[in-house]
């Protein structure tokens, strides 16, 4: 898992990273919308920065920042945003979202997410298999008590321009109360994307994509696997930009 991950674009260095390159992250990344043309983007809590990679990839935004708040992450984050062919779009701010918020002053066309939310009420026989033992740094980045939905719905409506874009992907059974919170601060879902993995299994996360319109929401489901490694059109269609050997 320490092993470098190779997109068609660009390298993702893994190795100092509690969080490693993984479907929701390159999901995020493939299906938030650029059509507004953004000039401006953030990536709140970047880990290995794929995400603003991945945005990097397909925009022309002058200006793609990042926050981690983890040491390892942020120095990972920088190494792969050098590495890059666009490295001197890419900028990465070490420091909390909270702290972010209260000393920058400029907004964002467009923001995106790939939040942690597990509960620390979780016991380890209800964390997903194969997460028994987790570090301290993987619990940051993937525990919700580090970084609240509410606080990161609170700064994204500071943060977001007037007609910006926000974007994240949360679990399905959060979607609900994610909304409903995100009301609160005048930020209304446009589009929804729910994910399975196949066309037998539970919804497992949703893609949102908020704005400060309210708009009549456009909702579409994505299964993500036909069988194992046989994967569906949509899926294809959605990240061949990004994978190797994803074109077929």
């Amino acid at each position: 898992m320490n092993k470098p991950f190779s997109f068609k674009q660009f390298t993702i260095h893994q190795d100092k990273c509690a969080m490693k390159v993984g479907t929701d992250g390159v999901l995020l990344g493939a299906w938030t919308s650029i059509k507004n043309n953004p000039n401006s983007i953030l990536d709140i809590g970047t880990g290995t920065g794929l995400i603003a990679l991945q945005l990097a990839q397909q925009s022309d935004a002058l200006t793609i920042d990042a926050i981690e708040i983890d040491d390892n992450a942020f120095e990972q984050a920088i190494e792969n945003f050098e590495n890059s062919n666009w490295g001197d779009r890419l900028f990465c701010y070490h420091a909390s979202l909270q702290e972010f918020t209260q000393e920058i002053d400029e907004q964002y066309d467009l923001i995106v997410s790939n939040p942690p939310f597990y509960t620390p009420t979780l016991s380890s026989t209800s964390l997903p298999k194969g997460e028994k033992a987790i570090s301290k740094a993987r619990k940051k980045a993937r525990f919700y008590d580090s970084l609240p939905f509410e606080s990161l719905i609170y700064s994204v409506s500071k943060l977001l321009s007037k007609n910006g874009i926000f974007s994240v992907i949360i679990p399905f059974k959060e979607e609900e109360k994610f909304i409903t919170v995100a009301k609160k601060y005048l930020l209304f879902p446009n589009r929804i994307c729910r994910v399975k993995g196949n066309l037998h299994s539970e919804i497992k996360r949703s893609l949102l994509e908020f704005s400060f319109r309210k708009n009549e929401i456009k909702i579409e489901n994505l299964i993500i696997e036909i069988e194992r490694h046989h994967y569906t059109k949509e899926y294809i269609a959605l990240v061949k930009g990004f994978y190797l050997k994803m074109d077929t």
